[in-house]
């Protein structure tokens, strides 16, 4: 089937859906809530939905450790619940894709149920191997999540080797059984009409062979697992014996990603294997590979990783853009100021939205929700929140949870004012963040000069200028530490946004070849004066000018 590449005219919504809205009362979010919330979600002006993993779990990894990849957990609403969505979420002009977990399982999975008793033709569906004969580990990688990255079974006698938490093995992506099962899995959904795929850490799925010792003591096994020595021949097949058949997308969650390394997976070609990739480089401004590792913020680091995957996937691939999603903690908390909440809510939203690529919008980002700040490191339930840093003392950890964890990006959408937040009437499946009474959906519709209706508009301008979707990406004043400027350029058309990333009022000027006096001021979160060919910028201010 031809690809028409439908997606970069698209805007999506990212939801994480038992803390998006819950229909029956049970106190988790569901398909039912969603359907509720279609129209909201329409009213956004995106184009479609990205759904956080919707099958049936026993919940070690929230909904990430999967037991039945070609079903939809009860708690959602089952299959039913789905395809009233899926056909509602269609009537409305949205595309829906779905989370694909493959390189790991849940340990409940009738496979691995089966392949650690030996069950033909389950045996090496996961990744076994004996203790070495002097006791130790098979090999010393380390797990994402807990410890080691094996764990022995009583019942097969041998250790499995778990990348993420303890409940969820690692498939062998090797054996050529299993690559079936995920073309089977792909070609269910896309026969049901779902529209593509977020590739949870998909270059992951080839190991090294024989896996062998990290010789890196630091995140150990990273790089041994990561971009093994099949990945390619894997997502190959994948595509031509599955995806090529339909018009479709895929977007791979790729960690330690270089925009060099990323052309070899998604540059625009006949048997490209990816559409888009999921960098880390744009959460990496204020830590160090990972948000457990916090540093100060940096603008020159934020500029520096936008700046470089613009410039060299231009012409050449596409990009996937966001600030948010449920493995980080709130960006306005992060790289926007609380105490400017509704300046910096808006200065996010533009700094990204006008870039050339498919933006993507966190469920609550557009409202300008906050990191979660809990009394007791006993409040977290994140997986990988709860094993971090368990030797530091109580205080120091809560400190880091704060700023780190992923729970703060999943705590229940704040809908009103109203008990639990309008989430939910019964009780809700996890905390609610205190601030809901002054930050929910019902006082943003309510306010004209809310967060929330600055993205509505954002994102209807993103859509009018066309140099945002054909121009050339050109970064301006590099060396500042205060403001991040760039420009969209096209023949007809010039797109500048001008962000300022400083608490106090600064002074800006024009870059060279704009008079600020001759553009059409589109966009901005405070008034429109000028200063000859500048303007003191007020905390967080954002522009958007247009010339043409």
């Amino acid at each position: 089937m031809k690809r028409t590449r439908w997606y970069k005219d698209a805007v999506f919504y990212q939801i994480w859906p038992r803390s998006f809205k819950d229909g029956n009362g049970d106190g988790m979010g569901d398909l039912y809530g969603v359907c509720e919330k279609l129209d909201y979600i329409k009213s956004l002006g995106v184009d479609g939905i990205w759904f956080s993993p919707l099958y049936p779990s026993p919940g070690a990894d929230c909904g990430y450790d999967i037991s039945n990849y070609m079903d939809i957990a009860p708690e959602f609403g089952g299959m039913p619940a789905f395809q009233k969505m899926l056909e509602g979420a269609h009537a409305r002009g949205l595309k829906v894709i779905m989370d694909l977990v493959v390189n790991h399982t849940s340990d409940e999975h009738e496979w691995f149920q089966k392949s650690r008793r030996r069950i033909d033709p389950y045996t090496d569906y996961y990744i076994w191997r004996p203790a070495r004969p002097d006791g130790k580990l098979p090999n010393n990688w380390d797990s994402m999540f807990e410890g080691k990255a094996w764990q022995w079974d009583e019942v097969r006698q041998e250790y499995y080797l778990h990348l993420f938490a303890i409940k969820q093995p690692d498939l062998n992506m090797d054996n050529p059984l299993v690559r079936q099962e995920v073309i089977r899995i792909l070609r269910f959904w896309l026969e049901m009409g779902v529209d593509g795929f977020r590739e949870d850490v998909i270059t992951f799925i080839s190991k090294q062979d024989g896996l062998p010792d990290a010789m890196i003591p630091a995140m150990r096994g990273i790089f041994r697992y990561n971009f093994g020595p099949h990945l390619h021949e894997y997502l190959q097949q994948f595509r031509r014996e599955a995806l090529d058949d339909y018009d479709c997308v895929t977007i791979a969650e790729c960690a330690l990603i270089t925009p060099e390394k990323a052309l070899e997976f998604v540059e625009e070609k006949d048997d490209s294997e990816l559409d888009m990739v999921i960098q880390f480089d744009c959460m990496s401004a204020d830590c160090l590979f990972t948000d457990y590792v916090p540093m100060p913020f940096s603008l020159h680091r934020l500029k520096n990783a936008f700046s470089s995957w613009q410039k060299k996937l231009e012409g050449r691939a596409w990009n996937m853009l966001y600030l948010e999603n449920h493995d980080h903690p709130r960006v306005l908390s992060r790289y926007g100021s609380e105490r400017f909440r509704l300046a910096s809510g808006k200065m996010l939203c533009a700094m990204y939205l006008f870039q050339k690529g498919t933006p993507f919008i966190y469920q609550g980002q557009e409202i300008g929700m906050t990191n979660w700040l809990p009394d007791s490191v006993e409040l977290y339930e994140d997986v990988q929140t709860i094993h971090h840093r368990e030797h530091l003392p109580e205080d120091q950890r809560l400190r880091l949870y704060h700023r780190a964890s992923r729970d703060s990006a999943r705590t229940p959408v704040q809908w009103s004012a109203e008990k639990n937040a309008g989430f939910t009437t019964g009780t809700p499946w996890f905390f609610i963040n205190p601030n809901y009474l002054e930050i929910n959906v019902a006082a943003e519709e309510a306010n004209p000069d809310s967060i929330l209706h600055f993205y509505r508009k954002a994102i209807s301008l993103r859509k009018q200028l066309k140099a945002v979707r054909d121009g050339v990406y050109r970064d301006y004043d590099l060396l500042s530490g205060r403001f991040y400027v760039y420009a969209m350029e096209e023949k007809l058309q010039r797109v500048l946004v001008i962000c300022s990333f400083s608490s106090r009022v600064q002074h800006f000027k024009a870059p060279k070849g704009y008079d600020l006096s001759k553009g059409r001021l589109v966009l901005k979160n405070y008034g429109d004066r000028l200063d000859g060919n500048g303007f003191h910028a007020m905390p967080y201010e954002v522009r958007v000018y247009v010339f043409e």
